[in-house]
């Protein structure tokens, strides 16, 4: 029972930083661009993740052929994941953003049933529609009166849930292969050659290289993008496989729920982003959809499959 009860400890924790990223990610992009953003981002992380390695017992061993095999696994995840997110996030607010990323779980059962042939019941299938229906009414609300940027803003945090989903559907095999440290090392890795190549790049075509470090004047951004780097990229990491390997990950995805909570507080309390009865409206639809999914899945080797 201690074991769970530190399990459960740690899947809030874990909820707690990721509602928060959001917000985090939105006062980066207060002085720096979004590609700076995520450049600095990893470079802490892989920072925090070889002093890790360096004081840890295990000894990381990557070679290219390892690097090879994880390399597409990496563009979704997290080249593809965070670059839509911050993207999306420089257009719409970090409350909406947190409502639309709790339908990861959705994409996920979906892309499992499409590409690895997993089947899914009856009531699972009426919950993931419900969810669906609950991502359509905001972007429905988001365009109507609203500006297009709003709506390109949505769509492209829709499409980093997308990605997250298909990371998750497609890391099952390379996580029976690998140890997690070798994975997260190698990813992150792969995150800050990425969006350094390009954030430099892209200051180096405009002749603008010495703003790149300029970000880091800002003691608002040093916090955040510490956060960024060691907390949300690093821990949560550590903390979602800890308690996966204690409790079920159904149960493991209602604590996830609990992170769009704190991102919505969070963006209405510290932001100041307005918030909608829309917006409650959609969250409410997409939480019962994402938890009565879970909640079918349960046992569903006993139910009947479609």
């Amino acid at each position: 029972m201690a074991e769970n009860n530190k399990a459960y400890i740690a899947a809030i924790v874990y909820a707690f930083i990721i509602g928060l990223s959001f917000m985090f990610v939105k006062v980066t992009l207060t002085v720096a661009s979004p590609m700076d953003t995520l450049a600095h981002r990893f470079t802490i992380a892989l920072i925090g993740a070889t002093i890790f390695i360096g004081i840890s017992k295990n000894k990381l061993r990557i070679d290219w052929r390892v690097l090879l095999r994880i390399f597409p696994l990496a563009l979704l995840y997290p080249i593809a994941f965070f670059a839509l997110q911050v993207f999306g996030l420089v257009r719409t607010s970090s409350s909406e953003a947190g409502i639309i990323q709790a339908t990861v779980p959705i994409f996920t059962l979906v892309f499992a049933r499409i590409i690895l042939k997993e089947k899914a019941t009856r009531g699972q299938l009426v919950f993931i529609s419900l969810s669906v229906m609950g991502v359509i009414y905001l972007l429905f609300m988001n365009g109507v009166g609203a500006q297009i940027t709003n709506l390109i803003g949505s769509g492209l945090i829709l499409l980093s849930a997308v990605a997250a989903a298909l990371y998750n559907v497609f890391a099952r095999k390379l996580t029976q292969q690998y140890s997690l440290m070798t994975l997260t090392y190698s990813m992150t890795l792969f995150g800050f050659l990425v969006f350094n190549t390009m954030a430099i790049g892209n200051h180096v075509m405009k002749g603008t290289t010495k703003q790149f470090f300029q970000p880091f004047m800002h003691i608002d951004f040093v916090l955040a993008i510490l956060f960024l780097g060691v907390l949300s990229s690093l821990v949560t990491s550590y903390l979602s496989n800890y308690v996966l390997s204690k409790i079920e990950a159904t149960k493991m995805s209602v604590f996830s729920n609990f992170a769009t909570l704190i991102t919505i507080l969070a963006g209405v309390i510290f932001l100041k982003e307005e918030f909608y009865l829309y917006h409650l409206a959609g969250a409410v639809v997409i939480i019962i959809g994402v938890v009565g999914t879970n909640y079918f899945g349960r046992g569903s080797k006993h139910r009947e499959k479609v």
